[in-house]
């Protein structure tokens, strides 16, 4: 990376580091483009080449997290049994999240108050597991129906889920790795119930 494109990373992550510590003073709905400029000490204009929206700056931290936890898979060998290679999954989110606790329980705080963002993450997070999907349909091949792929990323988009919301819930003291273990585990001795058809 050059200097040019170094310090064009340090500027937009200074303005996504100066709208989350605004959000989480004073709300997300009370921040406006023009205070999160100021606090970065930008012009709106240059602002808004890094984000075109007050959204895109939540929207994109979201996404990074996401691309990188499927990165961690899309790099393990492909020689790599796939459950094993989907808990790389698990560990970059653990990542994640250790490294923006605070930032994560703003978020969740944010989007529970703000319809458009909700609506917005909730097709990120349909275009992510379909693109997990992918992924693990690929490693795969022709070894199962159709459905082993989408199932098994809809189960594992399904925990990743459940670990952010238990780990929120907790107001982030709670053990991420623990909860995805036994989250793991429920599913692996079939303690879940699943629906079946009703007796013939």
């Amino acid at each position: 990376m050059g200097l040019r494109e170094t310090k064009m990373e340090r500027t937009r992550q200074l303005i996504a580091d100066k709208a989350f510590e605004l959000f989480v003073a004073q709300g997300y709905e009370k921040t406006t483009v023009e205070q999160i400029a100021a606090a970065s000490e930008v012009g709106a204009r240059t602002l808004y080449r890094y984000y075109a929206t007050k959204e895109a700056l939540v929207v994109d931290f979201v996404e990074e997290g996401l691309t990188t936890a499927l990165t961690a898979l899309v790099d393990q060998p492909d020689d790599v049994p796939l459950p094993h290679a989907l808990h790389a999954v698990f560990e970059s989110i653990e990542r994640t999240i250790a490294a923006n606790s605070g930032r994560l329980i703003a978020l969740h705080e944010m989007t529970g108050r703000t319809a458009a963002l909700r609506a917005r993450l909730a097709d990120q997070n349909w275009h992510w597991r379909q693109a997990l999907e992918r992924e693990i349909a690929r490693r795969i091949g022709d070894t199962g129906p159709d459905l082993v792929a989408t199932l098994t990323a809809a189960s594992t988009a399904s925990v990743v889920e459940v670990v952010l919301q238990k780990w929120v819930d907790s107001g982030g003291t709670a053990d991420v790795g623990d909860i995805a273990r036994e989250s793991l585990h429920l599913l692996r001795t079939h303690a879940i119930p699943v629906p079946t058809p009703a007796p013939s």
